[in-house]
C-alpha cells in the first residue's frame, strides 16, 4: 500500500480523532433543513387560500384568499358578493393591508370606478340585482421587502352606507 501523502494525518483525516463531534453538527443542519422543507409542504409559510363569510343588510360578502404569503410570490384574491336584495350601488373597500407592499397585476372584471376613502382602496362595482352573484378577482405580487402582519379588511357598501365588513390579517414572510 503506499503511503499517505505528507500534508495527511491518517488518524484525524481519515479515524476522525478529535472531531468525533462533526458529525452530529452535519446531522443538525440536515436535520434542520429537512424540517423547514416539511414545514413548508405542510404550509406554514403561505399560500394556501382560506374563506371567510359575512352576511348582513341583504347580501353576503364570501373572500377567498390566503392568509399567509412570501415575498415575491403571486397569489389571488376572490371576492364574492351574493345579493338577497337590490344593490344599487355597491362597492367594496379594501384596507390599506391589501394595499401596502403589494402590487396588483389586475382586477377581473374591471371595476366601474376606483377612489381611496381614508386611505383605503374603493371599488364601485355597480349594480347587483337582486338573486344574483358578483365575482371580483384580483391578483397580487408581495414586494420582496414586504414583512410583518397586517389587517385585510373588507368592507360591502351600497351606496354610502355600510351592509358587513370582514376583518382578517395576512402574514407576509421574508
Amino acid at each position: 500500500m503506499a503511503a499517505a501523502p505528507d500534508a495527511i494525518d491518517l488518524e484525524r483525516d481519515r479515524d476522525l480523532r478529535g472531531r468525533h463531534w462533526h458529525i452530529w453538527v452535519r446531522r443538525g443542519l440536515v436535520t434542520l433543513l429537512t424540517l423547514f422543507i416539511a414545514a413548508g409542504l405542510l404550509n406554514l409559510f403561505g399560500q394556501r387560500p382560506s374563506g371567510t363569510t359575512a352576511s348582513a343588510g341583504g347580501a353576503t360578502l364570501h373572500v377567498y384568499s390566503p392568509t399567509r404569503v412570501r415575498g415575491g410570490l403571486m397569489w389571488e384574491s376572490r371576492f364574492t358578493i351574493t345579493a338577497e336584495r337590490e344593490l344599487k350601488d355597491a362597492r367594496l373597500v379594501l384596507s390599506q393591508g391589501w394595499l401596502e407592499g403589494m402590487t396588483i397585476n389586475t382586477i377581473e372584471p374591471s371595476p366601474v370606478g376606483e377612489a381611496s376613502r381614508n386611505g383605503s382602496l374603493e371599488l364601485d362595482l355597480g349594480h347587483v340585482p337582486a338573486g344574483q352573484h358578483y365575482v371580483l378577482y384580483m391578483q397580487f405580487q408581495v414586494n420582496p421587502t414586504n414583512v410583518g402582519r397586517r389587517s385585510i379588511d373588507s368592507q360591502l357598501l351600497d351606496g354610502d352606507r355600510v351592509l358587513l365588513s370582514i376583518h382578517r390579517t395576512i402574514t407576509i414572510f421574508p
